[in-house]
């Protein structure tokens, strides 16, 4: 049970009674725990003989601080399952009150899948010049009315320094200090749900940052067998009940005590469990029973591109609802920059690519992928297209540069304005990242606020990370390096205020049209088919119950479609191609456009998006 339904209470952490506060710790390789109390006397713990050991402090309360010391070891803990470190990760831990905030969302039902979402990553400290959750709540209006409907919030459990990506947590039920209290979180979220948006958490479960004491509790919380690129994996297999049900908890706390609407998993190839139900499978089973009336959204990050994270539980899969699409990303990045090194280099950001990947997922599905040296993927040809997150930007890929520059800093702005196009009315779901829609002009590089030895591997690993790509493995460009360890760094990454600029506009009249075209946003929609017409312009049908729509894409130079042998330009029985809209109009930047003659063939303007529909004759 990782939620009391009755009391609703979690199992471990500290719980408000109406006899006190009952504490509760898992501990299986000590023998004795003192509760230390601030301005109270300490008090061992009952040890339960299974490894937890617990008692009930009538004169503790709400607002307690307080710490775990271990048989004679005189170091003060946080608790594994603190709700809250006021004073950061290695101070103590404080009761709190969860349930103080009065909800408001009692008719919210959490986010239905469906296609027609439009994903926002956003990096709470750069989020806003503030960095708190209560200075982000005054952005919610200006995000619902861009037409956004899930934000997807990076890392907030507790982690080291007063500046960080998150990635690092090692309290993983505090929401850190450095953004507000926990009821300014609720806040959030709550206004968020009134405005239409879902928030899902991205959550971390393949490592735990530096500075963690998981270990000092129980050695059975990292692994024996297996290890990941940022620290020791966690044990999901090797006598891991109670590990998976700390895990499960957390799943559920943040659900339950926050009201999150599901989560963003990092990272998922590196999360290893060779039991006989892996624990991502455990925790999809687990949210359906505890929500049998919310729909609760799972995506996760898995470089592999295993689609078996998709699949149902009742076909051996993992009940999850998307992964993101790597390919999207580096199909664009490789067709609007020229460049193809390093992860880049099995993409040439070809027409046709583009229709694969709006045909059928992912474009890796088990092929030979020759930066890797292996076949990489499985098959995705028979999932729905929400089943897969596209992006042009997130916060990985745009730090996967020597400066963390934004795509409009390095791409054609005609053909980025196209490349959008193909984003916003692709089937497949969208995200944004902070800034995108206007063309922020913040950029984001890593950052972390990592001291002594960890500072120094840290800084050693980025160096080696971008060393990987030829353009940047000269000796010289070290100095360019930014500082991840230097404050000016993370605050050169705070978002500026919000712009209404052409950029903003594009993205909001696409999103527009996401929402209500009938078929943009699926609900007339049938099918979509696709054809190259040269090596830098293709289409894209969208075939309905009763209208249909036509998407030409142009990434080269002005085309005259003579002759044009394709019948999928051909207009349906009775009817006739009519504009619709364009990329290039001037209020989005362009230089203008021609609307296309109904006699002969047709004139397709160079760097832009077009897109028709049928009317009858």
């Amino acid at each position: 049970m990782y939620m009391n339904l009755v009391t609703q209470q979690l199992p471990i952490g500290a719980n408000i009674q109406d006899n006190g506060i009952y504490f509760r710790v898992w501990a299986p390789n000590r023998e004795k725990v003192l509760l230390t109390l601030e301005d109270q006397p300490s008090v061992y713990l009952n040890a339960e003989g299974n490894g937890y050991f617990s008692a009930i402090i009538p004169s503790a309360k709400e607002g307690t601080l307080y710490f775990y010391q271990l048989d004679n070891d005189s170091t003060l803990y946080p608790d594994p399952a603190s709700r809250f470190q006021p004073f950061g990760h290695q101070g103590p831990s404080q009761v709190i009150n969860p349930y103080h905030h009065k909800w408001s969302d009692a008719q919210w039902k959490g986010i239905i899948h469906h296609q027609s979402h439009v994903i926002y990553e956003i990096h709470i400290g750069t989020f806003t010049q503030e960095g708190t959750w209560l200075s982000a709540i005054k952005e919610l209006k200006a995000l619902a009315e861009l037409g956004i409907t899930i934000i997807q919030m990076m890392p907030i459990a507790e982690f080291p320094g007063k500046f960080g990506w998150g990635y690092d947590g090692v309290n993983l039920f505090s929401p850190t200090h450095l953004y507000g209290h926990p009821d300014d979180l609720r806040q959030f979220i709550d206004q968020a749900h009134q405005l239409g948006i879902g928030v899902i958490l991205d959550i971390v479960y393949n490592h735990i940052g530096p500075g963690n004491y998981l270990h000092v509790f129980s050695d059975r919380y990292f692994s024996r067998c297996y290890k990941t690129d940022w620290g020791k994996a966690i044990n999901f297999d090797q006598n891991a009940e109670n590990v998976r049900a700390f895990f499960l908890t957390n799943i559920i706390y943040w659900l339950h005590e926050f009201h999150f609407d599901g989560f963003r998993i990092d990272a998922s190839q590196a999360i290893y469990d060779a039991s006989g139900c892996h624990i991502l499978s455990v925790i999809s089973t687990t949210i359906k029973t505890h929500f049998e009336n919310k729909s609760i959204f799972l995506i996760a990050e898995n470089e592999p591109q295993h689609t078996k994270l998709i699949k149902p539980i009742e076909k051996n899969g993992y009940g999850l609802q998307a992964l993101l699409n790597d390919d999207f990303h580096h199909a664009a990045h490789v067709r609007m920059t020229g460049k193809n090194e390093t992860y880049y280099c099995d993409y040439k950001g070809t027409p046709q690519e583009f229709i694969s990947l709006i045909k059928y997922g992912f474009l890796y599905q088990g092929q030979w992928y020759h930066w890797q040296e292996k076949r990489r993927g499985t098959p995705s040809l028979d999932f729905p297209p929400a089943c897969f997150v596209n992006f042009l930007q997130n916060h990985d890929q745009i730090a996967n540069s020597l400066f963390g520059k934004r795509i409009h800093e390095i791409a054609d702005p005609g053909n980025l304005r196209a490349m959008t196009t193909l984003l916003l009315l692709s089937p497949q779901i969208p995200l944004l990242f902070q800034g995108q829609e206007f063309s922020s002009s913040s950029r984001f590089t890593f950052f972390a606020d990592y001291t002594g030895e960890t500072a120094k591997m840290t800084k050693e690993g980025r160096i080696n990370f971008l060393k990987q790509f030829p353009s940047l493995h000269a000796k010289e460009i070290n100095c360019h390096i930014p500082e991840v360890m230097h404050i000016k760094t993370f605050l050169s990454c705070k978002l500026e205020q919000r712009k209404h600029n052409e950029t903003y506009l594009l993205h909001k009249d696409l999103i527009q049209l996401r929402h209500h075209d009938a078929i943009f946003n699926g609900s007339s929609l049938s099918y979509i088919d696709g054809a190259v017409i040269n090596n830098d312009a293709f289409l894209l049908r969208y075939f309905g119950e009763q209208t249909e729509r036509l998407l030409i894409i142009n990434f080269g130079n002005d085309f005259f479609f003579h002759p044009a042998p394709e019948p999928l330009i051909a207009p349906p029985e009775k009817s006739k191609w009519v504009f619709y809209w364009s990329s290039n109009h001037p209020k989005y930047g362009g230089e203008g456009f021609t609307i296309p003659s109904s006699r002969g063939n047709w004139h397709l303007p160079g760097h832009s998006a077009l897109i028709f529909k049928n009317e009858e004759k």
